[in-house]
């Protein structure tokens, strides 16, 4: 499904002219949650993978030549885990094989990204432009916004609950709305144990969302994408 002329939403990934955008993968999220005491089974790598497999599927006969992770490859913020160490490196490799180039745009779990990036000289930068498109984390609001039309950020986890009888169940969505006059498209996780900012209920994280979001529309990610229209009509149904 077209988010916008240009922008396709595949899977949990964003196709932009040649470029495939995911966002918060959170390598290693299972081992912080394991050291907290909180037991669960390291299963998500692997379901990373077949969702990088299934996209790529979904994206044949299309021409990749760049993998975007939009920030917080890995999860630990002040050092690097032993999973995050063997998968973030596996990780790289698979996308690698699927494109000419990966680029890294450093979120805020990214403080010690370097030595990962070196391993397999990669680049990291701050934000990153295709076209009118402007990729950043979205923790922070990058100098050069006025050079572009558009800007795809992720940080923020965006999801959506929908009730259904006595029954609530939580969805990953983009979300599409403005910022000061641009465009402005949000991306959900691509960690499948990371469900997200309840957008409905949640305190919003990222500066670009500090705003009135009735506007901005919901695309929920299950089966296939489904447009769910505005915040607004979703607010009034809780």
């Amino acid at each position: 499904m077209d988010i916008m002329p240009g922008i396709e939403i595949v899977d949990l990934g964003l196709f932009v002219g040649s470029a495939l955008i995911i966002a918060d993968v959170h390598i290693g999220y299972e081992e912080a949650l394991n050291k907290q005491g909180v037991l669960v089974p390291r299963l998500q790598f692997e379901e990373m993978v077949k969702r990088v497999e299934n996209i790529f599927s979904m994206l044949e006969g299309k021409k990749v030549e760049k993998i975007i992770i939009n920030g917080d490859l890995k999860h630990e913020f002040g050092t690097i885990s032993e999973q995050e160490w063997r998968n973030t490196l596996k990780f790289i490799d698979l996308l690698a094989k699927h494109c000419d180039e990966v680029v890294l745009v450093k979120g805020n779990h990214d403080n010690i990204l370097g030595p990962i990036a070196r391993k397999r000289n990669v680049k990291v930068v701050e934000s990153l432009g295709i076209g009118n498109v402007l990729i950043a984390h979205g923790d922070k609001i990058p100098h050069n916004l006025k050079d572009h039309e558009t800007i795809i950020i992720g940080h923020e986890h965006p999801a959506v609950s929908l009730r259904e009888n006595a029954r609530v169940e939580q969805f990953k969505c983009f979300l599409k709305g403005k910022y000061k006059g641009k465009n402005l498209i949000v991306q959900p996780s691509f960690n499948s144990m990371i469900e997200g900012t309840d957008i409905l209920k949640n305190e919003i994280l990222s500066p670009f969302l500090r705003q009135n979001l009735d506007n901005f529309e919901v695309y929920v990610v299950e089966d296939k994408v489904y447009n769910f229209g505005k915040l607004k009509r979703l607010r009034k149904r809780l």
